[in-house]
């Protein structure tokens, strides 16, 4: 093969695994955006360079702009190539790409060749990759068979993941790749959500990974994971599934939403300020009452009242609305939330399948 090559991604997509670098050039920010899973960011012109490139396109003409940006291309690619690939042997086989597969890969990629590595440019760059994307999760939620794990608030749910996961269990924790846990306390301090494009790479990337002929375990989610839309056909596919119906006592939810939710604990205040979301559906007497426990540090008579006045109820309407097959749930009784009760779950559920 003549290096660099220029290859789609459905022939590239067999060999994703096999390039040593996948390297973006496009500016940060297109990448902060989203971009291929396990890519590195060396972008060729970063934000700024980019807006300039663009400014002076746009009030001087094209052979100007053309100019510049070469000037800042060729600066930022002998950059990388005195940090980022400094140390690269000769075999090492690096993908690069960009917005549309044109100037800004075509520049990185035909240095690296000429220096003598075997550089692959993704056709169509993001772009393509991206139309890939976006009909792959049209298609593939359809190849595997779900295992919707319910329950109301609090009974384990994402701890059973975790566990199954471990077990070698198939897994696709949405919460964990929206980084939210999906209610309205659901928003993780230390850790923003990623952007829409990213939730659906990750998801892309977890489900081609799965192996079609075991189950695949997936908790009830809604619609939404904090502000992230999970795909129509996977949303389809999953509500469409068997499920499991997990339970836990009341004494066992509540220790365990002060465990998974002890950053709420610690700071209170930060728990008032959340709590003001429920003020149209429950009004300012229950909200002031819920607000002073937390001040006052009554968490667990307030985490007991908020399960049984409005996850309880929100839960019931939602999983009989949209889980057709919760009805005929497998049940799971949870004894306690110790690590050997979860453990004895996940090995149920293994063994049925």
């Amino acid at each position: 093969m003549k290096y660099p090559a220029l290859l789609p991604f459905e022939e590239i997509l067999s060999q994703l695994d096999r390039f040593h670098t996948i390297i973006d050039v496009r500016s940060e920010g297109e990448f902060a955006e989203d971009h291929l899973p396990g890519a590195i960011n060396c972008p060729v012109l970063n934000n700024e360079e980019r807006a300039r490139v663009g400014t002076l396109y746009k009030q001087v003409g094209s052979f100007e702009a053309k100019k510049l940006g070469a000037a800042l291309v060729a600066r930022n690619i002998a950059h990388h190539l005195d940090t980022v690939f400094a140390d690269k042997p000769r075999e090492w086989k690096p993908l690069v790409y960009c917005w549309r597969g044109g100037n800004r890969s075509g520049s990185m990629a035909h240095i690296l060749a000429k220096i003598g590595w075997p550089a692959v440019q993704l056709d169509g760059g993001y772009k393509e990759y991206r139309r890939h994307v976006n009909a792959a999760l049209t298609e593939l939620p359809g190849r595997y068979s779900f295992r919707v794990i319910g329950g109301p608030t609090g009974s384990g749910k994402s701890e059973l993941l975790r566990t199954l996961e471990q077990a070698g269990a198939q897994v696709l924790d949405l919460e964990q790749l929206a980084a939210h846990r999906g209610s309205v306390l659901g928003h993780l301090p230390s850790q923003p959500q990623p952007t829409q494009k990213t939730f659906e790479s990750t998801i892309w990337q977890a489900l081609r990974s799965f192996d079609p002929a075991c189950p695949v375990f997936v908790e009830s989610e809604s619609k939404k994971v904090g502000n992230l839309r999970v795909p129509e056909a996977l949303m389809d596919r999953m509500r469409a599934s068997p499920c499991i119906a997990l339970s836990l006592d009341m004494a066992g939810r509540v220790a365990l939403l002060m465990r998974e939710y002890e950053h709420f604990v610690a700071a209170p205040d930060d728990l008032n300020r959340q709590l003001e979301c429920l003020l149209h559906l429950h009004g300012r007497e229950n909200l002031g009452r819920w607000q002073e426990m937390a001040s006052s540090g009554a968490m667990a008579p307030l985490v007991e009242e908020l399960l049984k006045q409005h996850y309880d109820p929100a839960y019931m309407r939602s999983i009989n609305r949209n889980f057709t097959h919760f009805p005929d749930a497998r049940p799971i009784v949870l004894p306690d939330i110790s690590s050997q009760s979860f453990a004895a779950a996940a090995r149920a559920l293994l063994e049925q399948d």
